[in-house]
């Protein structure tokens, strides 16, 4: 075990709230594996505060940090260069630090869309619940690689949709927007629908951004962003439909890999990092939980 000193690099988590985030889990495991001299922490932070912690990371000696929920869209202008990705969709869920100027990226559109690699999606009809930063690597990955017919965003507030719509008007397939009390016609013909909204995230277990189950069918596929708890209401009211199910720990783990490699220019070991969820009981092998994938029936 390494333990820190004066020359460990550190990593943070920037969010509000995180008491319920696995990546301090995930990278110190696979930090301590690797025998590297770094570590990782959870920061809450609230959004006035944003500003004066991205100013401080490379003052503090950081050698980067995540940012989730809400922050993704508000530490961009706090960049002083961006990938690719991070500038079209307009959010960083990756910070680097590097000889005191940040460079920020965006590692969710490869972790979203490693579980529906093998799957025949390509102009599928499918809907995305939410419009904030997870929403938008979502939908860039999805029009990117997909080209869904319609994509349609339903979203509390849809001027919010609506500018996202705008942001993405470059890429080929149909987008479309609506809100919650229109959007059941949408999922019942959809044959992908995402949940990128925090709504069913621990210790909220109890709710769900979706709540007419009979909306679901065999014919599709659910996937939720939200990683904790594993299997959430919106995963279980599918299945008892007959829907495959995707939880969000698929993404988390893989776009944690994509982080951790920019940070330390080594490869996640990602199976010890398996080992250790399962130990944990937060992967339980013993409902066929382990591959990540769910078949409804």
């Amino acid at each position: 075990m390494v333990f820190p000193d004066a020359n460990t690099e550190m990593i943070a988590i920037l969010g509000h709230p995180v008491d319920h985030s696995l990546s301090p889990i995930i990278h110190n495991t696979a930090l301590q594996r690797q025998g590297l001299n770094y570590i990782y922490v959870a920061v809450d932070l609230v959004p006035e505060q944003v500003s004066e912690a991205i100013r401080g990371l490379s003052a503090l000696g950081f050698a980067g940090a995540n940012v989730t929920i809400p922050h993704k869209q508000a530490v961009l202008s706090h960049m002083d260069d961006l990938s690719d990705a991070a500038g079209a969709i307009r959010a960083v869920n990756t910070i680097v630090c590097k000889e005191g100027q940040l460079y920020g990226d965006n590692t969710d559109i490869e972790g979203f869309l490693s579980p529906l690699r093998d799957m025949k999606l390509h102009g599928a009809p499918m809907t995305l619940l939410g419009a904030g930063g997870a929403a938008r690597a979502a939908a860039y990955g999805l029009l990117r690689d997909y080209c869904p017919n319609p994509l349609v965003l339903v979203a509390r507030r849809t001027s919010q949709a609506e500018t996202l719509v705008r942001d993405f008007a470059n890429f080929d397939g149909c987008l479309e927007v609506c809100d919650f009390d229109s959007a059941s016609k949408f999922i019942r013909n959809s044959r992908l629908i995402v949940n990128s909204t925090p709504i069913g995230m621990y210790p909220n277990v109890q709710e769900t951004p979706w709540k007419q189950k009979e909306d679901f069918s065999p014919e599709q596929i659910v996937y939720d962003l939200v990683y904790r708890p594993y299997r959430t209401r919106l995963l279980q009211d599918a299945a008892e439909r007959g829907a495959m199910t995707i939880g969000g720990l698929t993404m988390l783990i893989e776009q944690a890999a994509a982080s951790y490699r920019q940070w330390t220019n080594r490869e996640m070991p990602v199976g010890t990092v398996r080992d250790t969820l399962t130990k944990l009981g937060i992967i339980s092998i013993g409902n066929n939980e382990g591959n990540l994938f769910h078949s409804g029936g």
